[in-house]
């Protein structure tokens, strides 16, 4: 996790920024929590453990700039809350999501069968996609 920090900290001071506690409390909690795809009141939570004085103002703050910064990734699931996860590989496509419809739970898909479509697409209209976001909608196999 050490590494994977210090990459992140190298990424904000090369944008300008400096690695706040803040900052570092919020990293670490999504970090800690890869997966999970958090909600911003759910990070807020998990920060608040450790750095009592954060306010939720500086965490959606925070989100926004590590979003902005391409950090972190966002995933609506339609919910009314937006998620997170790590983006640790920002040259790569998203990976996809199997979201259950009753108990809301996301799982995560790395298997890929989008490439040969996608090179289809990009030919026949003459268009360069530089990243998709796919989400499956259905019931998981602890709800059916």
């Amino acid at each position: 996790m050490e590494n994977l920090a210090d990459s992140l900290r190298e990424k904000l001071k090369d944008k300008g920024y400096k690695l706040t506690p803040q900052r570092r409390a919020i990293l670490d909690a999504i970090i800690e929590n890869q997966g999970k795809h958090l909600n911003t009141e759910e990070i807020y939570n998990v920060v608040k453990e450790k750095c009592p004085e954060i306010g939720l103002a500086t965490v959606y703050r925070t989100l926004q700039l590590l979003d902005d910064m391409s950090m972190i990734s966002r995933l609506n699931i339609d919910d009314g809350c937006m998620r997170y996860e790590l983006n640790t590989d920002e040259n790569e496509h998203q990976h996809h999501h199997l979201i259950c419809e009753v108990c809301n739970d996301i799982i995560e898909v790395e298997l890929d069968l989008l490439g040969y479509l996608e090179k289809e697409i990009e030919k026949k209209y003459n268009f360069i996609i530089k990243d998709r976001k796919v989400k499956f909608f259905g019931v998981c196999s602890k709800c059916r």
